[in-house]
């Protein structure tokens, strides 16, 4: 059976706004099997809904670990740093969770993380990052905004995503977009 591919996110935080964008396109082997995925939710512990996380790969392996962080944010009353970091251990050491092929972005008003199968948790440097198969384009577009424009996270994050649709095969520009303040 062919993997399925196709995701681009990104998050972009500007002016104390933290925008999250994703691409709905779903590809298998040569074909695209969904245009219209939501692939960026809101989510958070306690029933507030003030985070918002992003995730990459397969869609099985993403559900389980966004329900998994949804967890912890419960669990760590909404603190987004203790929250990834516990998913992140729970990741490396069960032995379920380590064959998981996904990433996440996860964010809320005040930090940013990247999340990876490795362990990994990364704050960007510059208020962008992305992840998926366009995640680099979206990236690459999303600086230059930052750079050369006075537009708002959520314009970048959603012009961004428009542009990597254009250059990458496995991106659309059906955008789901999601921001906190």
């Amino acid at each position: 059976m062919q993997s399925m591919e196709g995701t681009t996110i990104v998050c972009v935080k500007r002016d104390g706004k933290v925008a999250m964008a994703g691409d709905g396109q779903v590809t298998l082997g040569s074909q695209v099997v969904k245009n219209s995925a939501r692939k960026v939710r809101r989510v958070g512990g306690r029933g507030e809904k003030n985070v918002l996380a992003g995730f990459a790969g397969s869609t099985a392996d993403a559900m389980t670990l966004l329900e998994r962080f949804e967890k912890q944010l419960d669990e760590h009353h909404g603190n987004l740093l203790r929250a990834a970091s516990a998913l992140m251990k729970d990741w490396r050491t069960d032995k379920y969770l380590r064959r998981l092929e996904a990433m996440m972005i996860v964010a809320d008003r005040n930090d940013v993380f990247l999340l990876s199968g490795a362990g990994d948790i990364l704050e960007p440097e510059n208020g962008v990052t992305a992840i998926g198969s366009g995640g680099g384009f979206a990236q690459a577009a999303a600086y230059a905004m930052m750079d050369e424009t006075s537009l708002t996270a959520a314009e970048i994050a959603r012009k961004s995503i428009e542009i990597a649709s254009r250059i990458c095969i496995y991106t659309n520009d059906s955008i789901i977009l999601e921001e906190v303040e």
